[in-house]
Order: C-alpha cells, then sequence, then structure tokens
C-alpha cells in the first residue's frame, strides 16, 4: 500500500517534500531511536544499540523521473508527465519493510541506518549527503543498496566484485568564432571545420583497443551550431558529449584525452574554447567482503544468485558511496517480461519487496548479530 502510494505521487528530485514526509509518517510508527533530516528532503533514521559495535547503513532513493507515465494501474502518477518510472517507489517500500522488522529484533550492540535519499537522478544527493556533517558523523563501516533489474528472473540476486556499473559524465563544448555574411565567410571564424574533426577525432578515440583498460563509450548527444539564418556563417557553436567507462581510471583517461583533442582543434582553428562537466557519477565499485556478505545472506534464505561478467552501462550516484566506505550495490531480478527501467510503461513489481527486506534484514542480522 506504501509503495503505490508513493507510486500514485511522484516527485522529482530536490523537490521529495510530500514522499519525504508519507516515509516519515510510516516508519516513525515503528519507534526508531533517532530521526535526522539531511537538507530539504533527505531523511534518515537510526536504530541503535545499547553496547558499541559496526555502523550498517541501508540506502535508498526518493526522486521520480520527468516522464509521463502509460500505464492504467488505479494508482498511476496524479502528477503530470512525472513518474516513478525507475522503481524508486519499491526500493522505498523495501526500507520501508526493513525497518518494520527491525523494531521488532533491534540491534543489541551497534547501530543500523536506513538512509532515503534524495536527487539521485541528478547525481547530486550522493554528494549532497556525503557533505553533510549530520552524515558524516554516522561513519558507517558498511553500506548497502540495491536496484531492481528488469529483464533478469524475478527475486534472482545479481552480484559483481569491482565495478559494478559505469561511472559517466556529461561534457560540454563550447566553440566562440566570429560570425560573417554568409556570401563572405572567409572575414569569420566558423567552427564548422573544428567540430567536423573533433568528431572524426573522438571517434578514432572511442576505438582504440590498446590505450584503455576496459569499457568506454562516447556518445555525441547534441550539436548546436550557429543561428538559423541563411545570410550568417556561424560564430559560435556548441556539443554535449556522454563520457562512459566501467573503470574511475578509465573515465580519468578518456575525459583527459577528450580534453586534449578539443583545445588542440580549437587552438588550430583559431576559435575560443570553453569545456564544463554536469552530471558526473563515478564507476559504483563494490569492496569484495561485502558482496561476500550479500551473497551468504540471500544463499542463507534460498534465493538464487549469479555474479555478473561485466558491470552495467548504465550509471548511478551510488558510486559515490563507494568511493569512501566499503559497500555493495546489487541487482534484485524485476522479471525477464519487466518494461525496462525510465519506460513510460514501467510498474515496480510489488512481489519482489519482500525479497528485498527479507535479504537486507538477514544482511543486518549476519553483521550485527541480532
Amino acid at each position: 500500500n506504501l509503495r503505490r502510494e508513493l507510486h500514485q505521487h511522484p516527485e522529482i528530485s530536490n523537490r521529495e517534500h510530500n514522499t519525504s514526509k508519507r516515509i516519515i509518517n510510516f516508519i516513525k510508527e515503528y519507534k526508531p531511536d533517532e530521526l535526522v533530516l539531511l537538507g530539504e528532503t533527505g531523511v534518515l533514521f537510526v536504530f541503535s544499540g545499547t553496547e558499541k559495535g559496526k555502523t550498517i547503513l541501508f540506502r535508498s532513493e526518493l526522486d521520480a523521473l520527468l516522464i509521463k507515465e502509460t500505464t492504467e494501474v488505479e494508482y498511476k502518477s496524479v502528477n503530470n508527465n512525472v513518474s516513478h518510472a525507475c522503481g524508486h517507489d519499491g526500493h522505498m517500500a523495501i526500507l520501508a519493510g526493513l525497518a518494520e522488522e527491525i523494531s521488532s529484533n533491534r540491534p543489541k550492540a551497534g547501530k543500523v541506518v536506513l538512509l532515503f535519499q534524495p536527487a539521485e537522478e541528478i547525481e547530486q544527493g550522493a554528494r549532497d549527503v556525503l557533505e553533510n556533517p549530520k552524515f558524516i558523523s554516522l561513519n558507517p563501516d558498511y553500506i548497502f543498496a540495491l536496484h531492481n533489474v528488469p529483464g533478469f528472473k524475478k527475486h534472482r540476486i545479481f552480484l559483481k566484485k569491482g565495478s559494478f556499473a559505469s561511472g559517466s559524465k556529461g561534457m560540454t563544448i563550447q566553440l566562440t568564432g566570429k560570425t560573417a555574411h554568409a556570401a563572405e565567410p572567409q572575414n569569420g571564424i566558423s567552427p564548422a571545420a573544428a567540430i567536423s574533426q573533433i568528431i572524426n577525432k573522438l571517434h578514432n578515440l572511442k576505438e582504440s583497443k590498446t590505450l584503455f583498460s576496459d569499457f568506454i563509450l562516447l556518445t555525441i548527444v547534441h550539436i548546436q551550431l550557429g543561428e538559423i539564418s541563411f545570410g550568417t556563417s556561424p560564430g559560435y557553436a556548441e556539443i554535449r558529449i556522454t563520457l562512459r567507462a566501467f573503470e574511475n581510471a578509465d573515465m580519468d583517461l578518456l575525459t583527459h584525452q577528450c580534453e586534449k583533442i578539443i583545445q588542440d582543434i580549437s587552438r588550430s582553428e583559431k576559435l575560443g574554447c570553453k569545456i564544463t562537466f554536469n552530471e558526473v557519477f563515478p564507476a559504483t565499485v563494490n569492496e569484495n567482503e561485502c558482496v561476500d556478505i550479500v551473497e551468504q545472506s540471500a544463499k542463507q534464505i534460498g534465493l538464487e544468485t549469479e555474479h555478473l561478467k561485466t558491470p552495467f552501462k548504465w550509471s548511478e550516484d551510488f558510486g559515490y558511496y563507494t568511493e569512501k566506505y566499503a559497500a555493495c550495490y546489487f541487482g534484485l531480478g524485476s522479471g525477464k517480461d519487466q518494461p525496462q527501467l525510465h519506460n513510460p510503461d514501467f510498474n515496480f513489481p510489488d512481489d519482489i519487496i519482500e525479497t528485498g527486506t527479507e535479504l537486507f534484514y538477514t544482511v543486518y542480522k549476519n553483521i550485527l548479530k541480532a
């Protein structure tokens, strides 16, 4: 019921005010020892033992997407052009179920923390949480999170040591020259030739088989050249590119190589050049020990597990946590016929809520000996 209520009232990144209130109203019934607000919409709950021990944290996301829902379920989104098309409503329900379980079997030593994080979709949320003094003071020993995975067998747990999901970043290139009359282009400085060269050089970089240790990808997502005017030779252009890599070291190298290519070409074409980045997601890199804990816990309650051969190409801001803490991010199969993430007909399958909750609860018991 909570999952469907959250699904019906989705809110986009950093505006999850009512979503956060719904979570608070639900979980406070289970009497957590602390309720801590993080920024305007983030919230975490702490269940504390009476003795010192390890701190274990489970994380869910709060935000929805700017996608118009096309399902006809009775609880479909009432917020126009906003929907939980990624399943964060289900992830929240799993953590809410975990609160219920823990409330009747509280830790004797240590702490368990349930974190509901805003703004995952725009990568800002995890960074804001990690910089918050209230979070820093917790200093968790372990952090765990899951994501539902459409196209994979329902209830199966998908694991990977090392990189689980790609790093990615958006690169914006601004090229500034000089406009001229279209009849006299020689009197201006057009970025057109530079764009052609940049695209060609970046394509060659993407095809390099020896420079990078693992998978990398460059996707040109937008190009703007001048204005729509047949009388004007353009003097300004923008190129937007998404960079992806399985390994953070490869992302650093890819970024450096792209910047060098773009700057060298801009210089040779006498263009001003500015490069900026946004939506920066580090690769999500799992700690081996944490993966082993999840796998052992899954098998303990009779769940099938599978180790992935390669990371997922999509990105997750959970990578910011894995840079600083021992962590594991894993997949929960949501059905081979389930619509894909970010599709307008996506609807989280309710029957995997219990699976996620029970696995988290078993991880909690195994670490804190509850």
